[in-house]
């Protein structure tokens, strides 16, 4: 019998990857910007591996619920993270995480961006950001700007701009990215970085306006829009963002398969055009440069949290 048990772990051990489904763990609710990327991405993946890749949202505290579940599953390539860029936020915001986002994971590969407007309302006579900069300076900490809530990405996006900038804007948070929007469209606030699809209907109703884009380079889901960093923000370059982790110790091999298959789904002119009529642009990278592109976000989250002083939890 012990013999037959040991044949039969070696040859579970040699069963190709994956031999049964995968969960791909989303820690936000459905509908939103990071479970539409997940289910977007999931079925093409059972095509490529013959496996079905189960979402499973879990949300709470911001997608730190998810997280630390993926931290603690086995390391076997079947627990898989849709990291959002709000990951990177947490150990600039949290004193205590009950995971390290570097020691933990492996990272697999970036997916999609999600580029943000900074809009304001029309009563703002910024037309733009060089005009917008300087009313605010004029006038230190009368402007303010909406936020989905104290760290997260809408807020660091918007106080990078008082450094870079010379300004001093005001933070009104809110519940949402909705909310906010809709204060910026009602007058209540001034200005808020928010997503595409957010900003799009009130765009074209003329119920609020565009200074440009929070990308580093123009994005073709507007072209016509300027980045913020051609408008005299050197460096300026910030986004949404999703990607793909696994647990810490993943086998290498499992990871380049899910790497080299994810980047090539996600490049085909389907997946691109699906992608970006959610308002997501595809933007994959080798493992390697996602965790340096991990490490960059990091260090600059914990730069800013720091210079606004903003309240660690």
């Amino acid at each position: 019998m012990a013999a037959i048990s040991t044949l039969c772990s070696h040859a579970a051990y040699a069963q190709p990857y994956p031999a049964k489904p995968v969960k791909l763990m989303v820690g936000f609710a459905a509908g939103g910007a990071a479970d539409v990327t997940a289910r977007v991405l999931a079925p093409r993946l059972a095509e490529a591996f013959g496996q079905q890749f189960v979402i499973e949202n879990r949300g709470g505290s911001g997608g730190l619920l998810a997280t630390d579940a993926v931290s603690k599953s086995p390391a076997d390539g079947y627990t898989l993270l849709l990291m959002p860029a709000a990951d990177t936020i947490q150990p600039a915001m949290r004193r205590k995480l009950p995971y390290d986002l570097e020691r933990d994971f492996v990272p697999v590969t970036r997916i999609v961006f999600g580029p943000w407007f900074m809009i304001v309302h029309p009563s703002v006579p910024a037309k733009n950001l060089k005009e917008f900069i300087a009313i605010a300076r004029a006038s230190p900490g009368k402007l303010n700007y909406a936020s989905s809530g104290v760290g997260s990405s809408a807020q660091m996006v918007a106080e990078l701009l008082n450094p870079l900038g010379g300004i001093k804007l005001t933070h009104v948070p809110y519940k949402g990215i909705s909310d906010g929007v809709t204060a910026t469209a009602s007058g209540e606030v001034d200005m808020i970085i928010a997503s595409i699809p957010a900003s799009t209907p009130l765009l074209n109703a003329k119920r609020v306006r565009s200074l440009g884009v929070t990308t580093g380079q123009r994005t073709p889901l507007a072209p016509h829009m300027p980045t913020l960093a051609e408008q005299g923000l050197t460096g300026f370059d910030r986004s949404g963002w999703y990607g793909l982790l696994a647990p810490a110790g993943t086998p290498r091999d499992i990871v380049a398969r899910l790497n080299a298959a994810i980047v090539k789904i996600v490049n085909t002119p389907e997946m691109r055009d699906t992608y970006m009529k959610q308002g997501l642009d595809p933007a994959t990278s080798t493992p390697e440069e996602f965790a340096a592109f991990i490490r960059s976000e990091i260090a600059q989250n914990v730069k800013l949290v720091k210079s606004a002083g903003i309240r660690v939890e």
